[in-house]
């Protein structure tokens, strides 16, 4: 937990739904529905996702699925060399 000193044992339900409630609150609090000229947007700009080259290219597809359905739009990937 935030400000903890000692390491805390979670289920994985309980985990996931603590992350959970973590994504709602900042996409809720940062979503973005239009711009300044009233152009929809329907995004939210708070949370980024940076892929790595030590997945392979389903994963990280899988990855950018998931953000791009929670409307976040800053999402990268490092291609494989």
């Amino acid at each position: 937990r935030p400000y903890s000193g000692e390491w805390e044992d979670l289920s994985l339900e309980e985990a996931l739904g603590m992350i959970a409630e973590k994504v709602k609150k900042t996409r809720d609090e940062s979503w973005e529905d239009r711009d300044g000229d009233g152009k929809k947007l329907n995004r939210s700009t708070a949370v980024a996702s940076i892929g790595g080259a030590t997945i392979d290219n389903e994963e990280n597809y899988l990855i950018t699925k998931l953000f791009h359905s929670l409307g976040f739009v800053r999402i990268t990937n490092q291609a494989r060399i």
